[in-house]
């Protein structure tokens, strides 16, 4: 699953590469979505699966080195496995790397689709292989 950038990283990337403002390396989750995000998309209006057992997924920690290349890539270096769904259902299409634990905050920095997939009580929990979820940026 290919992912891009949100408005907020683009604006972030550019003004701290040109030393107009720093940001500050974020610490990381993924959140899994029920509607597909767009580049405007932020923590609060991401649609986020609702299953009882739900939560974003700490990141930070699970990326691999950067693949100088074009485009030059990163992409998770071990399996990001989420909580069991103990109740309920969501039908998941979409997924967002976010700078906040919490459900319905923080800002959006990369989103992606993947394949239409049903989380219910009867299914392994949702899970992204390792080298699964990437994220890429083009130079020119």
């Amino acid at each position: 699953m290919s992912g891009s950038y949100s408005e907020y990283a683009a604006q972030a990337i550019l003004a701290h590469s040109v030393g107009k403002t720093s940001w500050t390396m974020p610490s990381t989750w993924v959140a899994l979505c029920t509607t597909l995000p767009t580049s405007v998309s932020t923590g609060s209006t991401i649609v986020e699966a609702s299953y009882t057992g739900y939560a974003r997924l700490a990141t930070s920690g699970d990326w691999g080195a950067t693949v100088g290349a074009t485009p030059s890539t990163i992409s998770n270096s071990s399996t990001l496995t989420f909580a069991a769904c103990t109740a309920g259902t969501s039908t998941i299409v979409g997924f967002a790397i976010v700078d906040s634990a919490t459900t319905g905050a923080g800002n959006v920095i990369a989103w992606g689709s993947c394949t239409s997939t049903v989380v219910s009580t009867t299914q392994t929990p949702a899970t992204f292989a390792i080298g699964s979820l990437v994220l890429s940026l083009t130079a020119s």
